[in-house]
């Protein structure tokens, strides 16, 4: 081959890597300032929930046919408006997203400085708006790991270091939330409750501060509670989530179908329960997800050396991590 041509080849290859590296800063950041906006929406709904929804005209077919959509949409627009012209409301938004977010922003990066440590190939994390009908305007967000995992260690730290940050990030704001919940108002026909996380029930109990279920929520409060929320989901010991890497890595493949399997039934029993008993069909939603991680294949780590005590002991607080977020009925619909 040609010298020159030798030369200019790598020149190429870093032209094209940047290229390529743009590109994907961009993809991260326009997510991020999206997910941004409909958590911020998300929020402003939750700062007022007497809004009404938008009933479009029914003039035509097309009015029908249509009617879904126009109402999501006017009912936003209305949304914006209410928010724009009240400050207030558009700080509790702004509170709730920012709050939000740095909870799901911690956790990924937990996952992110650990791949970085281990040399292993992952990207920036990808955040995913929703609908600002959804309670958090948000599907969560995950960084994609395109390495092999090198070590039963490097997993172990990779799969928790994300939940224990974001649960770090996520105490300060429960304290807030919870000392910062207003006096009880008349209950109302029709209401969706927020049952406290087990972390929340601790701090009202030390600082003596009543919970009734018929307080109004916070900025605050709703976004530790997501967060919380999340942690207890991604800490489930099942397939590929957080909690299953740690199983893996702690208890070996069979041990970790087993507990998986075990966790799938608990869970499927808890959402037949809960809407039973507390008319939320949420638990539905849990049991949907685990079915589908118990599916994936578990990768296995390159090295199997030993975890030592120190991940011992790490594990245990992991667990107790789970027992302070985990609420078997999140929901009660009335």
């Amino acid at each position: 081959m040609d010298e020159s041509i030798k030369a200019v080849s790598p020149r190429l290859d870093l032209l094209e890597r940047q290229k390529l590296s743009a590109q994907s800063f961009r993809l991260h950041a326009s997510l991020f300032l999206l997910t941004v906006l409909t958590t911020t929406l998300a929020g402003v709904m939750l700062a007022v929930p007497e809004l009404a929804p938008i009933e479009p005209p029914l003039a035509s077919p097309l009015d029908y046919l249509l009617y879904i959509p126009l109402s999501y949409f006017y009912t936003i627009f209305a949304l914006i408006q209410h928010a724009l012209s009240d400050p207030h409301v558009l700080a509790q938004g702004a509170t709730f997203s920012a709050s939000l977010l740095a909870i799901l922003f911690s956790h990924e990066m937990g996952h992110y400085l650990a791949c970085r440590y281990y040399k292993v190939d992952a990207t920036l994390p990808y955040f995913i708006p929703a609908p600002p009908v959804f309670l958090a305007g948000t599907f969560g967000a995950f960084i994609k790991i395109r390495a092999a995992i090198p070590s039963r260690r490097a997993l172990f730290d990779i799969g928790l270091a994300g939940p224990l940050a974001g649960f770090v990030v996520a105490v300060p704001l429960s304290v807030i939330g919870v000392l910062t919940v207003g006096p009880p108002i008349p209950p109302q026909d029709h209401v969706i409750y927020f049952n406290d996380p087990p972390l929340f029930r601790l701090i009202a109990r030390v600082a003596g501060v009543p919970l009734d279920p018929n307080s109004p929520t916070n900025p605050y409060y709703m976004s530790a509670w997501i967060g919380l929320l999340v942690t207890s989901l991604n800490l489930m010991p099942v397939g590929q989530l957080d909690g299953g890497h740690g199983t893996f890595s702690l208890f070996g493949p069979k041990a970790h179908r087993l507990i998986g399997r075990v966790a799938f039934i608990v869970m499927s029993v808890l959402a037949v329960l809960g809407f039973w008993w507390h008319g939320s069909p949420s638990g539905f939603l849990y049991a949907v997800l685990l079915g589908i991680m118990m599916r994936i294949p578990h990768p296995y780590p390159a090295e199997i050396e030993s975890l030592g005590i120190k991940r011992i002991v790490i594990a245990i607080v992991t667990l107790i991590v789970f027992i302070l977020c985990f609420w078997p009925f999140p929901i009660t619909i009335t």
